[in-house]
């Protein structure tokens, strides 16, 4: 039998770092998404943006290196490189609202069968800080959500319907979790590929809508 384990934060970044096309404008949010700028596939370029106002920023240092006034949208120090660019808060977002990034990839709390994105705000706890994540969700062309597929608690994140406030409607295209693959489609949610020893099935016991398994369905591809 196949050991199943579940991908780590780094193994997502890198599944998610995948779906980068050379030339791709690409805003990466704070968690996992971030760490997607140290796994650009080989032979493409990409350019990253930042809300905080720097574009086509390097890798991100690791802790204790780098200048700590360079930094990303999670406050880590990212690495300088020919062409790198900083502008005023309004400049960022105007790149932003202006339809110029090709993919924002962002943390969610929960994704729902249409694409509905809920990632600002756990009711629980009534913390929350919406910051820019509204104009990410709908200002880019394609929207990556990276998560674990269920809470702590073991509950979906992928529901039928958001119960958390929405952050955007209907803006998710793709969705990469520590167990799977699932492209957001007018047909309902396709399960692309799955982590390594898990099956379609158990993915669906995990996943609150029922999912479409895609012909090819796979093991993930890093």
């Amino acid at each position: 039998m196949e050991e199943k384990f579940r991908l780590d934060r780094q193994t997502m970044a890198l599944r998610v770092a995948r779906e980068f096309q050379d030339g791709d404008h690409v805003n990466l949010g704070i968690g996992i998404p971030v760490l997607a700028s140290n796994y650009v596939p080989a032979g493409r370029e990409v350019v990253f943006h930042s809300e905080n106002g720097v574009l086509g920023f390097g890798e991100v240092h690791t802790a204790g290196e780098g200048d700590p006034d360079f930094v990303n949208a999670g406050g880590q120090p990212v690495s300088i490189i020919p062409g790198t660019s900083f502008f005023a808060h309004d400049e960022s977002f105007s790149i932003v609202r202006g339809g110029h990034l090709d993919i924002s990839v962002m943390g969610g709390l929960q994704v729902s069968e249409k694409g509905d994105l809920a990632n600002w705000l756990v009711p629980e706890r009534q913390i929350g800080t919406i910051g820019g994540a509204m104009d990410l969700a709908v200002g880019a062309k394609r929207l990556i959500i990276a998560m674990n597929h269920v809470t702590k608690d073991n509950h979906p994140r992928i529901v039928k319907k958001c119960t958390y406030q929405l952050t955007a409607v209907e803006c998710v295209d793709l969705i990469v979790t520590d167990i799977a693959v699932i492209e957001v489609t007018k047909k309902g949610l396709v399960l692309k590929e799955v982590a390594p020893g898990w099956t379609p099935e158990e993915v669906q016991k995990l996943t609150e809508p029922k999912l479409i398994v895609a012909p090819d369905c796979r093991d993930v591809e890093l």
